[in-house]
């Protein structure tokens, strides 16, 4: 595949799962404010019921994707596991900070993939992703409202699950596109890993005690919405929609792309999740934090343009020699 071919497939696919992932805050902010459902309890249901819709698609369509080498499983259970505790403190970050703030500051994953990025899976770093790290962070400062010490004050513990998560993505990040150098198809990863990190979130629930914040106090409390059917429909839709595509999609990206590019592009979410914040939960953005939306926006399309001037050279994927078959080839 042309390398100018990949790129242009790669920011397609990013810029789609962006907008799609865009709606899952918005479902987590309404399971949690409508049915006040621990952040924990919602975490597993939405990774069980990944699995459960992924699983049996597979089985029927590829059922070679559901074979992978053993050697492997010990690095799907570690990927599972940093699924795991982001997806955690994601869903607390939105019951603390709300949707788009939540959004926002999940993305100064942008930075840490750019640096470890470089670092471990020796990552090119030049100018256009610093500045797009620039602008994403300080868009990141201006919507979370980070330069007003009030802000600290008042939220400290939301703010901090926020960067944490954002920490924890950029480790996902790593691993998609590590996983899709060693040869592991986007779906068949992201159904091992979601297994793993419902098993494991399963765990943190069913703990005794009420140590782990945003669990359940007791067995029972997995059941948290019992008749309410309704909220079992919201709670099933976003798992087998945003979550599902949303992920498979970024994973699929991954497949074309640098993770700190990757990790870039989709920065676009918070723009669409203030969007549709507005509209769904009369969330309301002041104008700092709407130019903050643009900055990290600008930071995007900086990395598009220099990124597209670089396509021609052998080295606009990175120099990527272990990148894994496309999607379409396997």
């Amino acid at each position: 595949m042309p390398q100018k071919s990949a790129l242009n497939r790669g920011y397609a696919v990013a810029l789609v799962s962006a907008a799609i992932l865009s709606t899952t805050a918005i479902f987590i902010r309404y399971l949690t404010q409508t049915y006040h459902l621990p952040s924990l309890v919602l975490a597993f249901w939405r990774e069980l019921f990944v699995v459960l819709t992924l699983l049996p698609i597979l089985a029927l369509a590829r059922p070679a994707l559901l074979r992978v080498p053993s050697s492997q499983l010990a690095y799907l259970a570690g990927y599972g596991f940093v699924l795991a505790i982001f997806n955690a403190s994601w869903t607390i970050s939105v019951a603390r900070n709300g949707a788009a703030v939540a959004t926002v500051l999940v993305y100064c994953s942008s930075a840490f993939t750019v640096l470890l990025g470089w670092w471990l899976l020796k990552e090119r770093f030049h100018w256009g992703k610093i500045l797009a790290v620039a602008f994403s962070l300080g868009g990141c400062v201006l919507v979370a409202e980070a330069y007003d010490p009030a802000a600290w004050n008042a939220n400290l513990s939301g703010v901090f699950v926020g960067v944490f998560s954002g920490l924890l993505y950029a480790i996902y990040s790593l691993m998609g596109r590590s996983a899709a150098q060693r040869g592991l198809s986007p779906w068949t990863t992201m159904v091992y890993i979601f297994a793993f990190a419902a098993v494991l979130l399963l765990g943190f629930n069913l703990l005794p005690g009420d140590w782990i914040p945003e669990s359940a106090a007791q067995a029972g409390d997995l059941l948290w919405l019992g008749e309410a059917w309704m909220g079992w429909g919201v709670l099933f839709l976003l798992a087998a929609g945003p979550t599902l595509a949303g992920y498979g999609l970024y994973n699929v990206s991954l497949s074309y792309l640098p993770s700190s590019v990757a990790n870039l592009i989709v920065t676009l979410e918070p723009a669409f999740t203030a969007l549709l914040a507005y509209f769904f939960l009369g969330e309301h953005l002041k104008a700092v934090q709407l130019a903050g939306s643009g900055l990290i926006l600008g930071g995007v399309v900086v990395l598009r343009i220099y990124e597209g001037k670089a396509a021609p050279g052998v080295d606009r994927i990175e120099q990527d020699s272990q990148r894994r078959p496309s999607p379409t080839e396997t």
